[in-house]
C-alpha cells in the first residue's frame, strides 16, 4: 500500500511540474512577453544539428529576433569589400522593395502597369548602351531585353540566343536537318577570367569553352589571342567589361574589328556578347572609354547586374539584345498561363517585382549626372587605397605589387599581391584572414581555376603559376574615403603582425621539425637559438601552464601550424588549456595564419 501511495505521489508531482512548465510556456510565449525571458530565448525552436519542421508557430517579433540574432553572427556587409553587391538603400527604396514583394512580375496581364516599369527600365538601359532603334523596336514600343534574377540568368539567356542563332546559320550553310545540326558541338571563346555563370552555361548547354589566358600584366584578352580559336562552330566571343579579379575591360572594339575581318574572309557570322555584369553601370559614366556597346556592329547582346554598380537590390539583372530577329526571338516564349498573353524571355517564371522597382527608382533618383558623380567618388576611394598600398615598404622594397588597371577606364577595384621578390613566409590569403580579424573582409585568390569540363586545375594567366596569390578590394558606394583610410591602416597593421609572428613561427617550427627528425635537438637549443625570444612558441619553449596563460588570440594559429607540421612531436601541448580543441583541426597542405585562431583551409573563389 505504501508503495502504491508513493507511486501516486510521484505521479502527482510530475503532473504539477508539467502544469507549471505549461503555465510558464504560456506566459513566456505571450505577444507582450520579453523575448530574453521567454522559452524561445532559453531553448531555440530549431535544432541546428537536426532541423525539423516545427509543430507550433511563434510570435512574429520572436521570429524576427531569432533571425536578427543569426544575422549578427555574419560579417558586416558594409565592411565586405569582397562582394560587388550593393548594400546601400534609402528609406524610400526599401519601402518600394517591400511593395514589390507582393507583385509577381511574370503576370503581365494582371499587373500591366508594373510591367510597364520593367519595359521602361529596359528602354532606358538600351538607350544608355546605344542600342539601335530599328523599325521593329519602334513598333513594339520596347527594345529586345528583359529583367532577370541577376546577371547569371542574363548571361545564360544571351548564350542560348547565340547557340540557337548559330544552329540556324550552320544548318543552312551545311544543308543539315534540325536533327543533324543538333549533333554538332558548338564552342564559345572567353577569357579565363570569366565569372561563375559561364561555367554553368558550358555545362548546362553543352558548349565547348575555348579559354583565352591573358598575361598577368594585362589581365585582359587581345584580338590576337582570340583569332586562333575562331572557326565555323564558334557561336560567339564573350568580352568581359570589368573582370571580377582586377576590373580590367576586355578591348571590345579591337575584338569587333577582328570579327569584322574574319567574318568577311571566312563567311562566318560570329558576334560578341559583352558581359558587363559590373561595367554596364560604370563604363557609360566614364570619360574617354573607347566604344564597347551597340555602337559596334558585331555586339549582339549585353548583360549586366543591376544589383552591383546599378545600385539595385540583390537579385536584379538585365540583358539587352541588338534586335529581336534571330536573337531574342530564340529565347522568347508566349505565355498564356495567367489569363492573358505576353512574351517571356526569362528562364524562371514567378519572381517579385522588387528588383525592377528599385532599379527604376535608382535610375530616376540618380540620372546620368548622379551615376557619374557616384563613379567618380568610387574611383577616388580606390585611388586612396591603392596609393596607401604603394606607400607600404618592406625595407627599401615595395610591400605590394599593384595588379589592377589604375584609376580610369576600369572598375573601381584595387587588386594587388604581396611582392613575390620579398619571398615572405605568408601569402595574400593569410593576409586576407588576418585583415578579417578587424572585421574587414577582402577577397584572397590563387591565380588558378578549375576547367569547367575537365575539372583540371589551370593557371589563370599564361605567364604566371597558379599557386601565386592575390587579393582584391571592391570600392562600392558605401566605402567612403574615411573608411578607405581605416582599411589601409588595418592592412598595414595586418602585415606588421604577420611579419612579427609568422616569420618567427616559421623559423621556430623548422627547428622543431629538425629536432623530431634527427632526435638530437633539445629544448635548450631552441631556447638558446639566435631567433628573437618573443613571442614564446610551442612546443617545448614554454611549459604547459605557461602556455595556458597565453591568450588564444596569440597562440591558437601558431599551435595549429605547429601541429600541422608535426603533430606527434608535441604531446605536451595536449595538457595546455584549450589545446585539446586544436588537435581535431584538419592537417593543412600549407599552414594558414591569422590572429583569431581560425585555421584557413581554402579561400573564397569569387
Amino acid at each position: 500500500m505504501a508503495t502504491e501511495n508513493e507511486v501516486q505521489r510521484q505521479e502527482i508531482e510530475r503532473l504539477k511540474r508539467q502544469i507549471s512548465e505549461m503555465q510558464h510556456h504560456t506566459t513566456t510565449m505571450r505577444e507582450d512577453s520579453y523575448f530574453y525571458a521567454s522559452q524561445v530565448a532559453r531553448k531555440p525552436p530549431v535544432d541546428r544539428k537536426d532541423p525539423r519542421f516545427p509543430s507550433c508557430g511563434l510570435p512574429g517579433r520572436f521570429v524576427k529576433q531569432l533571425i536578427v540574432n543569426t544575422h549578427l553572427l555574419d560579417s558586416n556587409e558594409y565592411l565586405n569589400t569582397s562582394s560587388y553587391v550593393n548594400v546601400v538603400f534609402e528609406p524610400e527604396e526599401s519601402e518600394i522593395a517591400k511593395l514589390g514583394l507582393s507583385i509577381n512580375i511574370a503576370d503581365q496581364t494582371v499587373y500591366p502597369w508594373t510591367f510597364r516599369l520593367h519595359d521602361d527600365v529596359v528602354n532606358m538601359i538600351a538607350d544608355l548602351w546605344h542600342c539601335p532603334r530599328l523599325p521593329a523596336t519602334i513598333a513594339a514600343g520596347v527594345f529586345a531585353g528583359a529583367g532577370t534574377v541577376g546577371s547569371t540568368e542574363a548571361c545564360l539567356l544571351a548564350g542560348l540566343a547565340l547557340k540557337f542563332r548559330w544552329r540556324t546559320w550552320y544548318a543552312q550553310q551545311k544543308g543539315l536537318s534540325e536533327a543533324e545540326v543538333r549533333r554538332e558541338y558548338p564552342n564559345m571563346i572567353i577569357s579565363s577570367m570569366y565569372q561563375a555563370c559561364w561555367e554553368k552555361l558550358f555545362r548546362y548547354l553543352d558548349i565547348e569553352p575555348r579559354l583565352v589566358h591573358p598575361r598577368s600584366n594585362e589581365m585582359a584578352i587581345t584580338a590576337a589571342d582570340v583569332e586562333p580559336f575562331i572557326d565555323d562552330h564558334t557561336i560567339g566571343v564573350v568580352c568581359i567589361l570589368g573582370n571580377h579579379y582586377s576590373g580590367h575591360y576586355d578591348p571590345v572594339k579591337e575584338v569587333d574589328a577582328l570579327l569584322q575581318k574574319v567574318n568577311e574572309k571566312k563567311n562566318l557570322q560570329v558576334g560578341i556578347h559583352v558581359d558587363a555584369a559590373s561595367g554596364g553601370f560604370i563604363a557609360p559614366f566614364q570619360e574617354d572609354v573607347e566604344e564597347w556597346d551597340f555602337r559596334l556592329p558585331n555586339v549582339l547582346s549585353i548583360s549586366t547586374s543591376g544589383h552591383k554598380f546599378g545600385e539595385s537590390c540583390c537579385g536584379t539583372g538585365w540583358v539587352v539584345w541588338r534586335q529581336k530577329e534571330d536573337l531574342s526571338e530564340h529565347v522568347s516564349c508566349s505565355v498564356t498561363y495567367l489569363g492573358g498573353q505576353g512574351d517571356s524571355y526569362t528562364l524562371n517564371f514567378s519572381r517579385p517585382a522588387s528588383g525592377i522597382m528599385v532599379q527604376y527608382y535608382k535610375i530616376l533618383r540618380l540620372g546620368k549626372e548622379g551615376y557619374k558623380a557616384k563613379v567618380r567618388n568610387q574611383h577616388l576611394v580606390a585611388k586612396q587605397i591603392r596609393d596607401g598600398l604603394k606607400r607600404m615598404k618592406c625595407g627599401d622594397a615595395p610591400r605590394f605589387r599593384i595588379l589592377d588597371a589604375g584609376d580610369f577606364n576600369c572598375l573601381p577595384v584595387v587588386t594587388a599581391m604581396l611582392n613575390p621578390d620579398l619571398k615572405l613566409p605568408y601569402d595574400d590569403i593569410d593576409l586576407q584572414h588576418t585583415i578579417g580579424d578587424d572585421q574587414w573582409y577582402v577577397s584572397g585568390y590563387r591565380m588558378q581555376f578549375n576547367h569547367p569540363h575537365t575539372e583540371e586545375l589551370c593557371a589563370l594567366f599564361k605567364d604566371m603559376i597558379g599557386e601565386q596569390t592575390m587579393f582584391r578590394i571592391v570600392c562600392k558606394s558605401n566605402l567612403t574615403l574615411d573608411m578607405a583610410d581605416a582599411l589601409v591602416e588595418v592592412i598595414e597593421r595586418a602585415v606588421g603582425w604577420l611579419d612579427c609572428h609568422v616569420s618567427h613561427s616559421v623559423s621556430m617550427f623548422t627547428l622543431a621539425e629538425q629536432e623530431e627528425q634527427n632526435g638530437t635537438e633539445t629544448a635548450d637549443k631552441l631556447r638558446d637559438s639566435d631567433i628573437p625570444p618573443s613571442p614564446p612558441l610551442p612546443p617545448r619553449i614554454a611549459s604547459a601552464p605557461r602556455m595556458a596563460r597565453r591568450t588564444r588570440r596569440e597562440t591558437a594559429p601558431l599551435l595549429r601550424t605547429a601541429m600541422s607540421v608535426s603533430p606527434d612531436a608535441f604531446p605536451d601541448l595536449l595538457e595546455g588549456a584549450g589545446a585539446q580543441s586544436l588537435v581535431s583541426t584538419p592537417r593543412m597542405s600549407k599552414p594558414r595564419f591569422g590572429r583569431t585562431g581560425s585555421a584557413i583551409v581554402g579561400h573564397v573563389a569569387c
